[in-house]
């Protein structure tokens, strides 16, 4: 995949350094002066390409045309949406992500400007800390479908409700799948009539309400889960 990154900051840097070590093809656009000095110390030259990240030419020097997405990391929002309706509106290209810098404008972020994906660092950020601090000892491994299903792993106490009844019986939420079971050291795929013991590691797919519902089910008896978020 041949991914154009517009802003080469801190994030978009980054960006370009993960795609790159998963063998993708990798263009980043930056104008700025101090910045430039520091990803050419970092990132292989023939990547980079220097110039106004709106101005049109700069953007088909940098391969837009044939780019399968475009990530605008730019400290600007107003530039960040300029560029998401250029990429879809002018070169068709098929997936835009943008980087919103204040919350305040998130709002704007979506199909009028052909954004596909908004991700605010803020957000996100203060997303991850409350999440963290209503799910307890619960753990989120892995993100799903755009953060809203998540992969969890939690420890089963000693006097947690789950024990010893049957999966099938335990009155998990909607949108929860139980899908692994590490029991000393060894994997089990869990069947509706398996059940829980102490100190199993369970793994669960779910939505941020399910998690909090789990948690709760997991829970020791006598711990205090914060109440789940309205």
């Amino acid at each position: 995949m041949f991914v154009l990154i517009v802003g080469g900051g801190r994030v978009g840097a980054q960006l370009a350094t993960l795609l790159t070590e998963e063998n993708h093809e990798v263009h980043v656009i930056e104008h700025r002066d101090e910045v430039l000095v520091r990803i050419h110390r970092e990132l292989p030259t023939e990547m980079i390409f220097e110039g106004n990240p709106t101005d049109p030419h700069v953007l088909e020097l940098a391969g837009i045309r044939r780019a399968n997405a475009m990530a605008a990391c730019t400290t600007n929002d107003a530039d960040n949406l300029t560029l998401c309706f250029l990429a879809r509106t002018c070169y068709n290209v098929p997936r835009t992500i943008a980087r919103v810098n204040y919350p305040r404008n998130a709002w704007l972020f979506d199909q009028k400007f052909h954004v596909d994906v908004a991700l605010s660092q803020a957000e996100i950020l203060a997303s991850l800390i409350e999440e963290e601090m209503s799910l307890g000892d619960m753990m989120t491994l892995l993100k799903l479908r755009r953060g809203n299903y998540s992969l969890v792993e939690e420890k089963i106490p000693a006097g947690a409700k789950a024990i010893g009844i049957p999966i099938k019986d335990l009155a998990l939420p909607e949108h929860c799948i139980i899908a692994a079971i590490i029991r000393h050291g060894a994997i089990e795929l869990p069947r509706g009539i398996t059940t829980l013991e102490v100190d199993d590691e369970v793994l669960a797919i779910t939505d941020r309400p399910g998690a909090a519902q789990l948690a709760r089910l997991f829970a020791a008896p006598g711990s205090k889960r914060p109440p789940t978020e309205k």
